[in-house]
């Protein structure tokens, strides 16, 4: 299946990948919430900032313990 010329299946394990890691990151900041400082801007990172939020978290965020 195509689409603008791209072959979806292609595309399938970046997008596999990319939903491991938001579920990683989400999962990983409710086991921490009460540690965490600022947990409610950490979740508008993950959700908002798109395929870096998630990444952004685990280099900066998992620090803060």
């Amino acid at each position: 299946m195509e689409i603008f010329g791209i072959d979806l299946m292609l595309l399938l394990p970046i997008f596999i990948l990319y939903l491991i890691l938001l579920v990683t990151a989400l999962v990983d900041l409710i086991r921490h919430w009460q540690v965490r400082k600022a947990p409610v801007v950490w979740l508008v990172v993950i959700l908002a900032v798109s395929s870096f939020g998630p990444i952004v978290y685990f280099i900066f965020g998992r620090k803060e313990l």
